[in-house]
Formats: C-alpha cells, sequence, structure tokens
C-alpha cells in the first residue's frame, strides 16, 4: 500500500511536476496548487479514491499548461537554457523525494537517469503530451489506461504518444557510469584539480569530445554557447577556478540532479553556481552549470558573481 500522507505525497506530486517542467520554482507552484485543490475537494464532500493518483492527475494537467506557455518564454531564452538544479548530499539517492515507497534497483535507476542534466534537456524536445506520456509510463510505472485518463486521451493515442516519445528518448539517451562509487571519486580529483588549476590534470579526466554547457540567463557573465574538446574546456575551468580561488570561494560537494557535482560558494558562503558532471567510461564527458540567479535562489543566498571575477583578477595579478 502506497504512503499517502501529505509529505510523501508532496514529495511524489513534485518527483512529476519538476520532471515535466526542469523548474523547481514551477514545480513547487503547481504542488502547491494541487495540494489545495485536494483538500478544496475533499472539503466539498468529493470521494478521491487514491490521493496519489488525484494529484497525479492534477499536476500533470497543470504541467502540461505550464509547458506550452514556457516553451514561447524559453524561444527567447538568452543563452543556453538548463533545468534548474536540485540537490541531495553526496551519498543520497539522487532523486527527489516521494517516489513509491522502497522502489527496486531498476525503478531506482530510472528515476536517477531521468532526473539528470542530459535527461531534463532531452526531455525538452518532446511535447507536452508526449513529455507526460513517456515519464508517466516509463519512469512511474503507470499503465496505459491510467495514464490515458490522466492525459485526456484515448488509450490508443497515448501508446503513441509513449512511442513516439520513447523512439526519440532511446535515439539520445544519456549513458552513464555503472559504478557510483568511481564517478565520485573521479568527481572528487576533478573539483581538486580545478582550484589547483592543474589543466594537465583536468584535461586527463576529460573526454576528448567533452562538453561544457553554461547557463547565465544573460543576468551574470556565462559562456554563451557550449564549449567543446579537452583542451579548450580544461584550460577555461582551469582559469575559472584560479579566478575563483584568489576570490576566497570553496566548492562544496553535492549531488546536482542526481550526478556528481558541486555548489560554488564565494567567500561569504553564498552560491555563485552549480555545476554538475556527466561521468562515462571513466571520464567527464560533460559538463552542466548553472548561474542564472534566478535557478539558484532556492539554494539560498545568492553571491555577486562578477564582483567574484573582479576580486579574484585584481588578487590574481
Amino acid at each position: 500500500m502506497s504512503d499517502e500522507s501529505l509529505d510523501s505525497l508532496r514529495g511524489y506530486a513534485f518527483a512529476v511536476a519538476y520532471r515535466m517542467l526542469g523548474s523547481v520554482t514551477d514545480a513547487e507552484d503547481i504542488v502547491q496548487e494541487g495540494m489545495l485543490g485536494m483538500h478544496q475537494a475533499e472539503e466539498a464532500g468529493e470521494e478521491i479514491k487514491s490521493k496519489r493518483a488525484y494529484l497525479s492527475t492534477v499536476v500533470t494537467r497543470l504541467s502540461i499548461d505550464e509547458l506550452r506557455s514556457a516553451r514561447a518564454r524559453r524561444e527567447e531564452y538568452v543563452g543556453e537554457w538548463l533545468p534548474e538544479p536540485v540537490i541531495a548530499a553526496v551519498g543520497d539517492s539522487g532523486t527527489v523525494a516521494g517516489q513509491a515507497p522502497e522502489p527496486g534497483p531498476a525503478e531506482q535507476a530510472e528515476l536517477a537517469d531521468s532526473l539528470s542534466v542530459a535527461m531534463m534537456i532531452l526531455l525538452e524536445s518532446l511535447s507536452p503530451e508526449q513529455r507526460a506520456a513517456f515519464l508517466l509510463r516509463d519512469v512511474f510505472g503507470y499503465s496505459y489506461e491510467e495514464v490515458a485518463g490522466i492525459v485526456d486521451k484515448s488509450e490508443p493515442a497515448t501508446r503513441q504518444l509513449a512511442a513516439r516519445a520513447r523512439k526519440a528518448v532511446e535515439a539520445r539517451r544519456p549513458r552513464f557510469e555503472a559504478t557510483r562509487e568511481s564517478q565520485e571519486e573521479l568527481a572528487d580529483r576533478f573539483f581538486a584539480a580545478v582550484f589547483d588549476g592543474d589543466v594537465e590534470q583536468l584535461e586527463m579526466m576529460l573526454a576528448a569530445d567533452v562538453e561544457l554547457h553554461g547557463d547565465g540567463g544573460g543576468k551574470v557573465p556565462a559562456i554563451s554557447r557550449p564549449l567543446s574538446g579537452a583542451r579548450i574546456v580544461g584550460g577555461a575551468i582551469s582559469k575559472w577556478g584560479v579566478i575563483g580561488k584568489a576570490a576566497g570561494a570553496r566548492l562544496d560537494r553535492v549531488e546536482v540532479n542526481g550526478q556528481p557535482g558541486a555548489i560554488l560558494r564565494d567567500r561569504d558562503g553564498r552560491v555563485i553556481n552549480t555545476i554538475a558532471l556527466e561521468i562515462v567510461d571513466g571520464r567527464v564527458e560533460a559538463l552542466y552549470s548553472v548561474a542564472n540567479p534566478d535557478k539558484i535562489t532556492h539554494l539560498g543566498e545568492v553571491g555577486d558573481l562578477p564582483s567574484m571575477i573582479r576580486e579574484g583578477l585584481s588578487r590574481g595579478d
């Protein structure tokens, strides 16, 4: 029997909404609206047989509506769009709280993979209905009949939506390092080398075709398009690491969207950005940096990146 306590329901609803939207803030708003709607329905005497199913339906439909309006905004977004980061302490599952109780190893792996930055970006290529069908069927394990009821489509149409989404996802699905311990060990060495400014060490840990992605939203300094290649990426990261170290910044190791990562903080402990590493075959294949202040406010007080850069440059001279 599923846990239908308020905390579990809220966490489960957030897990669905975040994967649908890629935004912590929007997901929290939709979950709040869904919880309120459920409470009002109960107060009005409506019989709700499964609160989890009820919330899944409401949250998914609200998320589909939000995605439709968000698409126009994202077309006007300055620079590369990345999802708002969700953070867990190193060693946690890295998945958003509130999934079905005690999922098995296969379900745990699917939930974690669906949270990764690479997968969240991939999901952006799907239509809102395809995204909902894929997530509800392939990630959260709903039957086609249940998914059809949630997305308000016929079952054959729902099967077609899920099949098209699955085909698109499988064609570009990210690969991940099998052993969690090896990922964390590499991440520890990698982030230590960043502040040491050790370009050679960094290049040894980067895949030849590594990509560096950055999201500043046009509000703080960030790369306007991805950088690629071990030499270029290693050099850029090393330079930023030297500047950060000179400015008294620090890197706190965390899991970002279920992947090895870190939060960069200024000398006063304020959040500057988050960094997630995608590790494949013992090398860092991609890095995702989110510095847009609007996307990291949920992690704590946000620092002044331009000021930190100026301080680091002046102290480094």
